[in-house]
Parts: C-alpha cells; sequence; structure tokens
C-alpha cells in the first residue's frame, strides 16, 4: 500500500498534472485586459446555479475527508484483528465489520464522486453555454467596422477556446483547490493521530519529492507546447493547401511537390518532438521513483529503529496506515503549489470574454427609434444630405472618404455611382442602410434619418449584391432560404426564374437540392452571382443596393447577370456601383464620384456630352474594349 506507485506518482499520467508551460501561461495571463469588477461579475455568472455549488461544495469537502479515514481503519485492521496487540488469533467477526466499513466507504466515496462530477459538469458547461450564446448574441450587434479590423480566428478562440475554458474553471480549478486543501488537512491531521514523529520525517522529506515533480512538469510542458506549435502549423498547411483556394493556387503554379516538402518538414518536426516528449525527463523520473520509493523505506527504517530502541507505540498497523495516508499526499501538495498560476489564468479567461462582452456597438437603435413602416417618407426614398464619413481607423488628418455628398434617390429611381477606385462609392453603399455611422450630415430613409429608425426595420428594406457573392456550403434551396426561411417551393423558383437561373438549377442532377461546395465553389461566377439574386428576390426589397455585381464576371456571363439585375430592379429604388459603365448607360442619375464629391451628375448621355470625368473613363474603357476584341480577333486569326 505505501510502495513506490502510491499517491499517482506515475510520469505517464499525474491527475494534478496539467501540462502547461508555467512561464508561458503567467507571460499569457499577463497580456489578458483589465477589466472592473472582475469578480463580481463571475460570481454573477454562477448565481443562477447556487444551489448546485453549494452541494457540489459540501461533496467535494466530503469526498477528501472521507478518502483518508480507510488508512484509519487499515491500522486497526492490523493492530486488532490481524495482528492483535494483545495477543491471540485473528478476530474474524471485527475483521469482517472493519472490511464492510473499509468497502462502504469506498462505495460511498465513488457515489461523492459521481454525484460531485455531474454537478461539476452540469454547472460548469450550463455557464459555458449561457456565455457562448451572450458573447455570440453580442458579437452579431457589433456594427461592421469591428469585424474589418478584427481577425476572424481571434473572435473564434475568444468563443470556443476562452469560453470552453470556463467550465474547466469550475472543475480544475475551484474544485481542485477546496478538494487538495481539504485533503492535506485532513491527511496531515490523520498522520498526527497515526504517529507525530514519523509525520515530522514525512513532511521534511516531502518538499524534495514535490520539487522534483513540478521540474519534470516544467520540462515536459515546454516539450508539449512545441509539439501544440508544431501540429498547429501542420494544421494550418492543410487548411492552406487542402482548400479550394489552396489547391487551385498549387496547381496553378505547379507547386503541388513543394506543398509536399513543406508538409513534410514540418511533420518530420512533429516525429522529433513526440519522441523528445516521450523521453524527456526520464532522469528525472528515475529519480522521482527513487525518492518515492525512499519515503516509505525511510518510514520503515525510523520505525525499526524507534522499535529497536524501545519504543512499543507503533505496530505494524501504524507503519501500514501512515504509509498508505502519506501517499495520498503528494498530488494535493501538487495541486496547492499551481493554486496562484491557477486563479491568474481563470481570471485571464474571464477578463477575455468580458473584454468583448463590454465592447459597446458603435451602431445601435437610439431610445424611441421607430420602424420604417413609422417615417413620415415613402418606402424607397433615400436622401442623403451633407454627408461626410471617414472610417473609424482612418488617420485624423487623412481625406475623409464621403466629404458632403447629397443625392436623392426617389421610390423606383436607379441610382448608378461611377468613379476611379477608392473614390467614396462603396461607402454610400454602406451608409444608406447604416452599416457605418455618417461622421455628418445627414442619411435620411423614407424620409427619417437612419439614426431615427430601428436597425432591423431598415434591413428588412434593403437586398444587396456585392461583389464577392458568399455561399453556405448547403443545398441551393437552403442557401436561397436564408432569405425567407418560410419560402415555398413555388416562390423559390418564381425567384430563380427572374433572376434567369431556374433553367441551370433544373438541368443539375439533383436540382435544387445540389450542395453548392465550399463558398459556392461548384458553381461558376455567372451561376453564384444569380443565385444571390434570387436569393434578394426571395426577400423582395423595396430598395436594392449593387456593389459592382458583374466586375469580376466574362462578357458573356456579365450579360446574363445583368438581364438578371435590370429585371430585379425595376419597381425598386437601387442604388448601384459600377466598374463599367456600360452596366449603368439605362440609370435613371448617374453620379461621378472623385476624391469623396460628386463632382458630375446627369444620364448617360448628359455626362458624355459634358466631356467632364465620366466622358473620360467612357473613352478609356471604349479603347480598352477594343484592344480586348483586336487581341480576341487576332487569336482567332
Amino acid at each position: 500500500m505505501g510502495g513506490p506507485g502510491g499517491g499517482g506518482g506515475h510520469p505517464g499520467g499525474r491527475p494534478g498534472f496539467r501540462g502547461v508551460d508555467e512561464k508561458a501561461q503567467r507571460r499569457l495571463n499577463a497580456e489578458a485586459p483589465e477589466v472592473p469588477h472582475l469578480g463580481q461579475r463571475v460570481v454573477a455568472l454562477f448565481r443562477p446555479y447556487l444551489a448546485r455549488l453549494i452541494v457540489t461544495g459540501i461533496l467535494v469537502v466530503a469526498g477528501a475527508a472521507i478518502a483518508v479515514v480507510p488508512p484509519l481503519i487499515v491500522q486497526r485492521i492490523f493492530d486488532e484483528a490481524l495482528f492483535p496487540v494483545a495477543g491471540g488469533g485473528p478476530d474474524l467477526t471485527l475483521l469482517a465489520q472493519l472490511v464492510a466499513v473499509t468497502i462502504g466507504l469506498y462505495l460511498l466515496s465513488a457515489a461523492v464522486g459521481v454525484v460531485q462530477t455531474w454537478l461539476t459538469s452540469t454547472v460548469g458547461n450550463s455557464v459555458t453555454g449561457d456565455l457562448r450564446v451572450r458573447l455570440f448574441e453580442h458579437l452579431q450587434a457589433m456594427e461592421l467596422a469591428f469585424f474589418t479590423r478584427t481577425k476572424t480566428g481571434v473572435i473564434q478562440s475568444r468563443l470556443q477556446n476562452d469560453v470552453g475554458a470556463v467550465s474547466g474553471v469550475l472543475s480544475n480549478t475551484l474544485t481542485s483547490i477546496l478538494g487538495n486543501t481539504v485533503t492535506v488537512i485532513s491527511a496531515l491531521v490523520a498522520m498526527i493521530i497515526i504517529d507525530w514523529r514519523l509525520t515530522l520525517i514525512s513532511v521534511a522529506i516531502m518538499p524534495i519529492l514535490v520539487l522534483v515533480q513540478r521540474r519534470v512538469g516544467q520540462v515536459r510542458a515546454r516539450i508539449a507546447g512545441q509539439t501544440q506549435e508544431s501540429l498547429s502549423e501542420l494544421t494550418s498547411i492543410t487548411q492552406e493547401t487542402l482548400s479550394v483556394s489552396g489547391v487551385l493556387l498549387s496547381k496553378s503554379f505547379n507547386r503541388q511537390a513543394a506543398e509536399s516538402a513543406r508538409y513534410q518538414d514540418e511533420n518530420r518536426n512533429q516525429v522529433s518532438l513526440q519522441i523528445k516528449r516521450a523521453m524527456s525527463g526520464q532522469g528525472f523520473f528515475a529519480v522521482v521513483q527513487v525518492i518515492m520509493a525512499s519515503v516509505p523505506a525511510i518510514i520503515y527504517l525510523v520505525s525499526g529503529w524507534l522499535i529497536g530502541a524501545g519504543t512499543d507505540t507503533i505496530t505494524a498497523g501504524t507503519i501500514v496506515a501512515f504509509t498508505t495516508v502519506q501517499a495520498r499526499l503528494l498530488q494535493p501538495l501538487m495541486g496547492l503549489l499551481r493554486v496562484s498560476l491557477d486563479l491568474q489564468t481563470s481570471a485571464a479567461i474571464f477578463a477575455r470574454i468580458f473584454e468583448y462582452l463590454d465592447l459597446t456597438p458603435a451602431i445601435s437603435d437610439q431610445p424611441g427609434a421607430v420602424t420604417v413602416a413609422q417615417a413620415p417618407g415613402p418606402v424607397g426614398r433615400i436622401e442623403f444630405r451633407d454627408v461626410v464619413f471617414r472610417y473609424p481607423d482612418a488617420a485624423p488628418d487623412s481625406r475623409p472618404s464621403l466629404d458632403g455628398v447629397s443625392f436623392v434617390a426617389e421610390p423606383g429611381e436607379h441610382i448608378a455611382f461611377v468613379g476611379p477606385s477608392g473614390a467614396g462609392k462603396t461607402t454610400v453603399l454602406y451608409l444608406a442602410p447604416r452599416m457605418y455611422e455618417a461622421s455628418g450630415g445627414e442619411v435620411l430613409f423614407a424620409g427619417a434619418d437612419v439614426r431615427a429608425l430601428t436597425q432591423e426595420s431598415i434591413i428588412d428594406h434593403v437586398g444587396i449584391v456585392s461583389q464577392e457573392t458568399y455561399l453556405f456550403h448547403a443545398t441551393i434551396r437552403e442557401n436561397l432560404r436564408y432569405a425567407k426561411p418560410d419560402a415555398t417551393d413555388a416562390e423559390i423558383e418564381a425567384a430563380c426564374t427572374a433572376a434567369n437561373i431556374h433553367h441551370v438549377i433544373t438541368s443539375f442532377a439533383l436540382g435544387y437540392d445540389t450542395v453548392v461546395g465550399e463558398r459556392g465553389y461548384r458553381l461558376s461566377g455567372g451561376e453564384k452571382q444569380r443565385i444571390a439574386i434570387a436569393r434578394v428576390l426571395l426577400k423582395d426589397p423595396p430598395v436594392l443596393l449593387l456593389d459592382e455585381a458583374t466586375s469580376a464576371l466574362d462578357t458573356v456571363s456579365e450579360r446574363v447577370v445583368q438581364d438578371a439585375l435590370d429585371a430585379a430592379a425595376r419597381g425598386r429604388t437601387t442604388l448601384s456601383i459600377a466598374h463599367r459603365l456600360s452596366t449603368v448607360v439605362g440609370a435613371d442619375v448617374i453620379h461621378v464620384v472623385e476624391a469623396g464629391r460628386i463632382v458630375e451628375s446627369g444620364t448617360h448621355a448628359e455626362l458624355l456630352a459634358g466631356g467632364g470625368l465620366y466622358a473620360q473613363l467612357a473613352i478609356e474603357q471604349l479603347a480598352a474594349a477594343r484592344i480586348e476584341e483586336f487581341d480576341a480577333r487576332a487569336e482567332q486569326g
């Protein structure tokens, strides 16, 4: 019972060892944000589960206390039942009773452990679930600018890694601190009750064992960290090269062999680290095993010396019981040595989560905001009045993206914006549905300032078709129903017919149940755009925003998609941004934007006759088109 294997000291799997590089973890904890009243806010998260937490605490204390009772019974088994000190043969009746009590305590301890695990798991995962949903909903409310300046991986890490670690705070931190404290105290009390002299010897030897164990853990943790970094690199290479885009890139540049070599190099590094991890600290482990074997051996030696000196208080039961209790002391002590780091790590986890929860959306509904239906003007009317806009991360002395822009789009009109890249055209489309907030001036929707309207009602009246169409890895039908979950098959087919894509979809073997692949890669660019148009048509908004929806398409696809866009725009207020002027010649009004200002306005014919920037852009595009046509004829000839 008191041999080298006691106390969970086997190097392969120690309950108290978490495989964490303490120096690296402390550096990471130091980078955590400062959050006021952090402790109070953490307690508030667990308050709905207070009753279960109290029961859990009682069970943790009870379980730790029960664990040190059996060794005391072992002493009686040896000294009173098996080898009575008073002499005589074994007392089988007493032996049966003590064995029954011991087994009963083990059963009780196991039952307490099962209930405790269920409670901690329930509370921890419930709090984790509550927090994950709360954070996800809060992030959904953040403005578009937050996501343009924040890496997706960072957001995912907060949702998955940090929130996911919350359940471990309860099971691995709070319960372990409480349980280890009770175990250490009760074990020391039991050891003193058994024999105070042997207790002094054990307490003197125990720090050596603890220090060696910590050193072993730190060495292995550093290698474990390097191994995880290597695994992350392998995962990164896999994601980069085996995604649809990555495969297309490697094949187009004939880099498959180079990518395989890169993966092979990192794989060799991973194999080397795994071997190093398996072999690391073997000398330390040998020392640990020697010390663990030596502690009970020293107890035997001292006991023999005391018995030989004429002391009659030490019995065989005393020695067996003492070494059993002493073997249980190592892991709780190891755990308590990590209390500070565990608490710092837990605080850092919650601080990172609360940092995101404390973010205030830059755009939110004002008190008393009304819906578009309650606005004074006609639905579909959009007006800009001396609008000024500068992106939040722009330098203070930089030129505004928009500077004094004014225009009116009446219901049913098609208003187009053209101009050089970076002129501010897309910004107009972001401001109209209040994706961004104007820095100055007014943006009116249905006759009301967009700041006086609810965001939800504005978006309900707007449909957006962007240059980069986003489709989910799902069926065509599911992608379309994203706009209208209760849409009937007839409505879906009608929208696709209007978008000039129904005949293409029905030509697929699975029709509308065809899975489009990641980001729609199984479809052509034109097909994806027309499905996006059909999705907007299914929503049936009075306002349509087109952000260079055909600029990435070839001439044939552009013509087909443009026909679909023209059909979608009928009867709707349409604001469109065009790279190719041929797509906006039929617009009611064309605004030419340069350096954040509208420098020309009029119809296609009026602007050509004016000989300004629009006419210059038209001449340049015409020349480019002629060159492309000449090249095409040369290739055919």
